[in-house]
């Protein structure tokens, strides 16, 4: 089947304890107020449960894959479960290798510098960079952004069967969008992969931590995505999938780990002979507070229901969509339409407000945190707003003036730690400031909107 929210279990959990839920924040117009984070799309909040996991195991932090002694033989045995325990989340093969990185941009890397020679790669222009940019040594067909997921899978199809020469060729997709938070047509573009005879790559950055992946079912070949947005610290993700590509390509990094056996010649060159385990990719010490972590989370998912977590984040999707529908100025930025099953990512518009400008009065003035810019997916967000490639504005970096037009969008995103309070709070302050103006003035200070210090606005 493919990816949906259909049929979710109507049951509401509460919001998972995370890291920061109760920090406090000042206010430029004085006092403080707890810390609302709805930037869930770039990082999420640790969960409380893997800090006190990743805690517990600290004081027994030794070697992996290294020592004989107790500690290292310890965090070895943790190093693999957790290897385990990530294929299980992920619905792994029996054959599938689960390779860990450092992050979702990593792991596309890897396989981008593992696939065949006269490898042909298809990409829709929608990516997020992570997905849209490894692949320079391939020859790459960027795919127009398609209006509904319908037309994605036709897309698709054209370009698998245009292809010359008939060769080995991979498709990169996203399962939900990073600015829209829209979910793809996942099985049915992998179905169409595979009647072309070419192999799919899930980009479930955005997907993984709101939905739950099953590689199996959904008949993907690989799927990426990272730790710290998985509700796990910074400095860790996966690539897991297929063995075949993996083993048959030079280790990602060459070193201690990637090498069973390294003699020299009598010529005087060294002969290697690399592991053919996930092991030939993870070259150096392993990451394996950061590989715990990732297990820690995918068990806290796991047990807290993931049903059940999906059921109340639709909830908090229709509270935010009927909210920002409720003020005219405000337009929702949609590939597929409003009636698209999306995760808890949105991103929009204000008429009459520099995007940027938006995101600094509701950081400074209500302690709530969004992102504002183009998302590390240009391509997509000047398609959605219907500018030209030209146009000036990059990630994170206004280029206009507070008030005056600009190309960037402003994200909201939100998951499992976010309590109703912070919903209320971000469609209240929205509301006040289109229709009230800021309460402070604002200027552009190295390329960010910043409060001018001691100067309110006139209102």
């Amino acid at each position: 089947m493919s990816v949906s929210t259909a049929a979710l279990d109507p049951s509401v959990c509460a919001p998972l304890p995370v890291l920061g839920q109760d920090v406090t924040v000042p206010l430029v117009t004085g006092g403080e107020v707890t810390y609302a984070a709805l930037d869930y799309a770039a990082s999420a909040p640790a969960l409380q449960r893997v800090w006190d996991d990743v805690a517990a195991y600290a004081p027994y932090y030794g070697s992996v894959h290294r020592g004989a002694g107790y500690l290292s033989q310890l965090s070895t045995d943790l190093f693999e479960n957790s290897r385990r325990t990530v294929a299980e989340f992920l619905g792994c093969r029996a054959d599938d290798q689960v390779v860990f990185t450092r992050s979702t941009t990593d792991s596309l890397n890897l396989l981008a510098a593992a696939i065949p020679a006269n490898c042909q790669v298809f990409v829709y222009e929608t990516e997020h960079h992570a997905s849209l940019l490894p692949w320079r040594d391939a020859q790459v067909t960027y795919l127009n952004a398609p209006r509904t997921p319908g037309q994605a899978v036709e897309t698709l199809e054209r370009a698998l069967a245009d292809r010359d020469p008939y060769g080995p060729a991979l498709v990169c997709v996203t399962g939900a969008s990073n600015v829209t938070g829209e979910l793809w047509p996942v099985r049915e573009l992998a179905a169409a992969a595979h009647a072309h005879g070419a192999r799919i790559v899930l980009d479930a950055a955005q997907l993984a931590p709101h939905h739950p992946v099953d590689v199996a079912e959904l008949d993907v070949d690989w799927v990426a995505f990272s730790g710290h947005k998985l509700y796990a610290p910074f400095g860790s993700g996966v690539l897991a999938g297929r063995a075949d590509w993996l083993q048959a390509a030079e280790p990602y990094l060459a070193g201690g780990g990637a090498s069973r056996k390294v003699a020299r010649r009598a010529d005087g060159g060294v002969d290697v002979d690399w592991h053919t385990t996930a092991a030939r990719h993870e070259a150096g010490s392993p990451n394996v507070i950061g590989v715990y972590s990732i297990a820690s989370a995918c068990k806290a998912l796991t047990e807290a229901g993931f049903d059940s977590l999906v059921a109340r984040e639709q909830e908090l999707v229709s509270r935010v969509r009927e909210g920002l529908a409720e003020v005219p100025e405000v337009q929702v930025l949609s590939l597929f339409g409003d009636d698209a099953p999306r995760v808890g990512v949105i991103s929009f518009v204000v008429r009459g407000w520099n995007s940027s400008h938006f995101a600094a009065a509701l950081s400074a003035e209500y302690g709530i945190g969004v992102r504002d810019g183009l998302f590390c997916a240009h391509p997509l967000v000047r398609t959605l707003l219907g500018s030209d490639p030209q146009d000036p504005g990059e990630c994170g970096a206004p280029e206009a003036e507070p008030g005056e037009r600009s190309l960037n969008a402003i994200r909201v995103s939100f998951g499992a730690g976010t309590p109703d309070e912070h919903i209320e709070r971000f469609l209240r302050a929205v509301t006040e400031l289109v229709r009230e103006g800021a309460q402070w003035k604002y200027r552009t200070e190295d390329g960010r909107c910043v409060p001018d210090r001691g100067e309110a606005a006139q209102v």
